[in-house]
């Protein structure tokens, strides 16, 4: 009777997943083993309660760190928006109504300075830079016969 090692057992399975084939086959070639040998690592590998990735995966490092920055980013904005409705909460509550708002030429006015107040913005953002606290760029008129 042929003696068998206590530790290995035959098994054999089929693969219809063209998807599972080709990554096993990746991972032998790269591991330069046997298709048995890099199936058995990848049931291995499946069967740990928390699997241990490759300490090199660059890509496990940076969907972390993508996760960490989306994380971060949506905290950034969601103060950002409410800093944003308590000025306009402000601003509101001590603006009063005027007949003069609904004025075409104030209107005008109002969306050329928002307009310049986003370009200002966005050549800010391009530059890469923040004004400095004592700069502060001058102000177009809206009503200056010069503008």
């Amino acid at each position: 009777m042929a003696r068998r090692d206590a530790g290995t057992s035959r098994v054999q399975v089929y693969l219809n997943d063209p998807k599972v084939l080709a990554g096993l086959n990746r991972e032998a070639k790269s591991g330069r083993m046997p298709l048995s040998q890099a199936a058995g690592r990848a049931i291995a590998r499946g069967l740990q309660k928390r699997p241990q990735a490759d300490p090199d995966d660059r890509l496990l490092t940076l969907e972390q760190a993508l996760r960490g920055h989306m994380k971060s980013t949506a905290r950034d904005m969601q103060i950002v928006q409410e800093l944003l409705i308590e000025v306009a909460h402000a601003f509101f509550l001590r603006l009063p109504d005027a007949l003069v708002d609904q004025d075409p030429t104030v209107q005008a006015a109002v969306d050329r300075r928002i307009e310049h107040l986003l370009d200002a913005t966005a050549a800010r953002i391009v530059a890469g830079r923040k004004d400095r606290p004592g700069e502060v760029a001058p102000e177009v008129r809206s009503f200056d016969p010069a503008g």
